[in-house]
């Protein structure tokens, strides 16, 4: 497991980095993974313009802040992405921020899915190769501590009710998603992300 989680980090991305890409392969038409379609790209081009206003109005509250700022050790959070991946574009920068606010405990790094199937082997959802997922390692030990994803308990809940009561995933679902992240502001995903760490020994 240990050297899965190396290799991953080795080739991993910064944020910027990971945008970088992203933008770049638009450019050329094409989505980050190993699937290339019409559809992927365009989510990916939907997902640029979410992640560029995200950036912008996220905020990360001073609680959540100082209590990163004062975690005992120092954490990489790697995540495993996809640029066409809707709940990556909503999670990526507040977890960006939550980095940066962080007073350097926390080192984001973004691996894509697609490039690293043995790690993603590791963090299955219900047995599905769900992403955004964040693997939480301690810097000083070299081990994986925790991990979260692929999206907030809440969101989590408006999906599974809509497969019980209404079956597969449209669109209809994936726009009330959408709603739930813009109500929501990303606290969620700190509040949820934050209590990981606290109960990291």
């Amino acid at each position: 497991m240990k050297s899965i989680v190396a290799k991953a980090l080795f080739n991993s991305h910064s944020y910027a980095e990971y945008r970088k890409l992203v933008t770049d392969l638009l450019t050329e038409g094409k989505s980050t993974g190993n699937e290339q379609s019409e559809s992927l790209t365009n989510y990916s081009k939907l997902n640029e313009a979410r992640m560029n206003r995200l950036e912008k109005t996220i905020k990360i509250s001073e609680t959540v802040a100082e209590k990163l700022q004062n975690l005992d050790n120092h954490y990489i959070w790697l995540v495993l992405s996809e640029g066409w991946c809707g709940d990556a574009a909503q999670i990526l920068p507040v977890l960006e921020k939550m980095a940066h606010v962080s007073n350097k405990r926390i080192d984001l790094r973004i691996a894509l899915r697609d490039e690293n199937n043995d790690l993603m082997n590791q963090y299955l959802t219900n047995g599905g190769r769900a992403i955004p997922k964040v693997i939480i390692i301690c810097k000083e030990a070299g081990i994986v501590r925790a991990d979260w994803g692929p999206r907030p308990k809440g969101a989590t809940e408006l999906m599974a009710t809509h497969k019980r009561e209404v079956g597969p995933i449209d669109e209809k679902i994936k726009t009330d998603l959408q709603l739930w992240y813009l109500a929501d502001k990303g606290i969620s995903t700190q509040e949820e992300l934050l209590e990981i760490m606290e109960n990291i020994k």
